[in-house]
Parts: structure tokens; sequence; C-alpha cells
């Protein structure tokens, strides 16, 4: 694994690894402040100045599952690229190595190290490969909170998400026709059924509504089927990208919504 390219921001960095056989797979490295962690009670998740934190407070890297992806949601350009394959677990702990080694920090040191299972790929679709990487980084590094993030492919096994593990769930439209326009994998979990989801992690398992539109967003099936004590909402913002803007979808709707 080597890195091709590389891009800093305010917060951490972005890189391009180089696998054994040649493809390309996209890995982070970022930190925020501790505060930043009780976004529930504060009820937002804004930053209080132009501080950033640091990896001692909150650090966070984010790891692909697999090379491309078979889901093809409407906002994401990794369903664009030639063909997808599944990472081995030794593939997606490398990552982690791998940043850890470039920054030279220790992960003991930080108030929470977290592996967002967010970057490239459907971790459900690679849930035996995702399952032994943790269990791996885990007891590389004690205390890594794991977050892994899943559109709810039909079938999945959610019993071990408990503890440190947490779940999030990429809804991005509470209207269902809107949603598997959004998200045409025809294999997944119905937002009722996504309402059901229970799992026994520490946290509560988060909704992520990247809203396209105004009309992705409805109060009424929210309360209809997303209990409060067990769901969190986050908004996230679409990053523009050949495939956003093919499909004609902005930059999204984040501010103007007040969901806590």
């Amino acid at each position: 694994m080597k890195p091709k390219k590389f891009k800093r921001f305010a917060n951490g960095t972005v890189y391009c690894l180089e696998l054994e056989d040649g493809v390309l797979i996209e890995t982070t490295d970022t930190f925020l402040p501790a505060y930043t962690k009780d976004a529930v009670n504060r009820k937002q998740n804004m930053l209080d100045s132009s501080n950033a934190g640091s990896r001692s407070e909150r650090w966070m890297i984010g790891v692909s599952v697999m090379f491309g992806c078979p889901v093809g949601c409407k906002f994401c350009a990794t369903g664009q690229m030639n063909g997808y394959r599944n990472l081995t677990a030794a593939e997606i702990v490398e990552q982690v190595d791998f940043v850890i080694g470039k920054t030279g920090c220790n992960p003991a040191d930080s108030y929470e190290f977290k592996i967002n299972y967010t970057r490239m790929g459907e971790p459900f679709l690679n849930i035996d490969a995702v399952k032994e990487a943790i269990e791996c980084i885990s007891s590389k590094y004690p205390d890594t909170h794991h977050y892994i993030s899943t559109i709810g492919i039909k079938g999945s096994d959610f019993s071990f998400v408990k503890g440190k593990i947490t779940l999030q769930l990429s809804l991005h439209s509470l209207d269902e026709e809107r949603r598997n326009c959004l998200i045409p994998f025809k294999n997944k979990l119905s937002i009722p059924e996504l309402g059901n989801v229970r799992t026994q992690s520490d946290l509560k398992t988060t909704l992520n509504l990247t809203l396209v539109d105004e009309q992705d967003f409805d109060m009424d099936v929210l309360k209809k089927h997303f209990d409060p004590h067990k769901f969190f909402i986050k908004i996230s913002p679409i990053n523009p990208n050949a495939t956003s803007k093919k499909h004609g979808l902005g930059n999204g709707v984040v501010e103007g919504i007040n969901l806590i």
C-alpha cells in the first residue's frame, strides 16, 4: 500500500492509496475538538471557533472497505469507478496503520480514537472482512470506537453492533420513492424496516441525511418510524463531483432545518 496523492485541509488529510494489485482507494485522517462529541446535548455540531482541535482530542480515520462500490448512489463518485472488489481485512487494517505511521501519533493519547467505515464501499457487502478488521484494530489499539455506515442491506445481522461499535444508516430521503432514486440498490431495507433496527451500541444509531431537496425531509415520517431515544439525526452536505453534477443534484440542503 503506497500513497499516490494526498490533499491537506484545515483538520486533516485525504489520501489516495494504491494497493498491491494496482487499484486505488481513499483513506482519510481527520480530527476535531473534544466538545464536538457531545452534539446531542449541544443540539448542533458546529465548531465554536476556527480552532479545529487536534489528534489528541477526537481523532478519526476513515477507511475504505471496497475498491469501488456496487450501490451506485446518485451523489457518490465511487460507484462510477471501473468495477469493484472487496478489500481483505488486512487491507482495511493497513489503512489504519498507514495513517498512524504517517502522523506519528499514539491513539492511546487521544480523547477519542475512531475508525469510520465510511469511505469507498458498503460495509455489509463485505461484512466478514469488516468484522475481522474490527477485531484486529481493537486488539492493536484498545478502546477504539468503530463507526459503520450502511444503506441497510436486507438480511444484515446487526447483533455484533454493541459497545464501542456504532451504526450509521444512510437514509438521505424520508420519501421511499425518492430514496430509491437516490440509492438505486434494490436489496435494501425500507424506511419502516430501518426504523426497526436496534443495536446494543453505547451510542444511538445515526440517521445520515444527505438532503438533496427540501422534499426529502418529512417530520411526520421521521416521528412515525424513528424513536428519538434510539436514533440521532445527522445532516450531511453533498460533496460536488462528476456524478452528483451529472444528476443535477447541486450542493444539497443543509441550512435552515432544525432537527434537534
